[in-house]
């Protein structure tokens, strides 16, 4: 059954991606898109309140389950910039750094120690990034320079470790209270979070980019969604799963996203990128079978 969770999850990862990217291009900020993702996230998860049994969840339930919605509305906002600005197919890739961060952060907070060839396998995903950006005359290691000078590239590491740093939470939250309880108020606390955000962030911009909203309003639908069915298996998976092994199995989908990049978006450099994702998948495997 997990391997039918992991297979669903990409697919819908996927798919919000590739409408989110699309949605950028048509002038939406990135932070009112996850205003508008958390806004259908909400209307989906209420209708569940009726049947959780609420005096049943505990106080630590409830403080895990909010820090991981605060982490992850950050999250979020970080990555649909981060695909406003970078190309799918070198997002895509950028993943596999989540497995290294909730590897270390899993052994500093979980209890959880991987083996030698989990390190290794964080070693590889390391030297893939090095492929994914053209190579400069000076030096090898500029390439990752190069890499990192990138705004979007940036925003991704930053969403990377946001959402590696909710994770932790989320794991404990499932643990507490269960997948469901936890996608419920995993979006209900996350939508006043993300308004507030948009409040602050676009005080000028609120009204003008509700005007340009009527004629996306089904790829706003499809994107929450996606994200609802997406981050509900991720729960069901962190359920039963170590939180870095059950990251590894989602890095799968790296060779999709590089491949719709180049067909939907008309990206450049693919068999170079393509290499990168092999590589960091490698790196992958080697963390998910250590």
């Amino acid at each position: 059954m997990e391997i039918v969770y992991v297979c669903g999850r990409l697919i819908f990862s996927l798919a919000s991606n590739v409408y989110q990217k699309k949605l950028s291009h048509h002038g939406l900020h990135p932070f009112y898109i996850v205003a508008t993702t958390y806004c259908v996230l909400s209307l989906l998860a209420a209708p569940f309140l009726g049947v959780i049994e609420l005096n049943h969840l505990t106080y630590n339930f409830l403080v895990n389950v909010s820090l991981a919605s605060l982490f992850d509305v950050a999250g979020w906002m970080f990555l649909v910039l981060s695909l406003s600005k970078t190309d799918l197919s070198v997002f895509g890739p950028l993943n596999a750094y989540k497995v290294a961060v909730s590897m270390l952060l899993a052994m500093l907070f979980l209890n959880e120690i991987p083996s030698v060839q989990g390190f290794l396998g964080v070693l590889i995903i390391i030297v893939g990034s090095f492929f994914l950006m053209p190579p400069v005359r000076t030096h090898q290691a500029n390439r990752l320079i190069n890499l990192l000078s990138d705004k979007g590239v940036r925003a991704r590491f930053l969403s990377i470790i946001l959402f590696s740093v909710g994770t932790i939470f989320l794991k404990k939250s499932v643990g507490d209270g269960g997948a469901l309880a936890t996608m419920i108020f995993w979006s209900l606390i996350g939508l006043p979070l993300i308004l507030i955000s948009n409040y602050f962030f676009l005080p000028h911009k609120i009204q003008q980019e509700i005007k340009a909203t009527k004629p996306h309003l089904y790829s706003i639908l499809l994107i929450g969604l996606t994200v609802f069915f997406m981050q509900y298996l991720t729960l069901l998976l962190l359920e039963h799963m170590l939180v870095a092994y059950a990251l590894a199995l989602f890095q799968l989908g790296m060779v999709l996203q590089v491949f719709i990049g180049y067909r939907v978006f008309n990206e450049k450099n693919i068999l170079r990128k393509l290499l990168a994702s092999v590589v960091m998948m490698v790196g992958s495997f080697l963390v998910l079978v250590a």
